[in-house]
């Protein structure tokens, strides 16, 4: 079959607007054969190391964050300390309500808005907003985490991060007990 120069065009875009538009459902780890449950995993000590990336893919940021989980009642405190490779260092403390089958909710010190998450399986989807500084200012940016519990206890994180709904990054973070 041969397409016409004119109409290859817009077929590329069809085909990259709809690949845009397809994305993971929490059912679809319904039947996994591990369970996460975030006040099991975060209880303790925990370390992770991740990167940020940009829209193009460019490797923008580097970092470790050492991550202590508490449960009183039911809520998760997670303080978490940040160091990255070009010196900075930071902490976020996340207090996070456990509602039940599968469900949260939680503020952190820079999430201006509530955080609202759910666990299936070993899938955990979380999404919130965070004020992040940029430069001289800061932007209030969009995430939506995904966490996927895989063998040896790791958990690894993908968040796509958004501004005005357009996807300015990505970050990838592995975590490890």
């Amino acid at each position: 079959m041969r397409i016409s120069t004119g109409l290859a065009p817009v077929l590329l875009a069809a085909s990259v607007a709809v690949s845009g538009c397809v994305s993971n459902s929490l059912e679809d780890f319904s039947e996994a054969e591990r369970t996460l449950r975030l006040e099991d995993y975060f209880l303790g000590e925990t370390t992770a190391y991740g990167v940020f990336e940009d829209r193009f893919g460019k490797i923008r940021r580097q970092f470790k964050v050492d991550i202590t989980g508490t449960v009183e009642g039911d809520t998760l405190t997670l303080v978490e300390e940040f160091d990255y490779s070009d010196g900075v260092r930071d902490t976020r403390t996340w207090t996070i309500e456990m509602l039940g089958n599968g469900r949260y909710r939680g503020t952190a010190n820079d999430v201006p808005d509530m955080a609202e998450g759910r666990a299936v399986g070993n899938a955990f989807n979380w999404t919130y907003r965070v004020d992040l500084p940029v430069g001289d200012g800061t932007w209030n940016v969009g995430f939506d985490d995904w966490m996927y519990l895989l063998q040896d206890g790791v958990l690894l994180n993908r968040a796509f991060v958004t501004r005005f709904g357009i996807r300015i990054g990505e970050v990838t973070i592995a975590f490890r007990k």
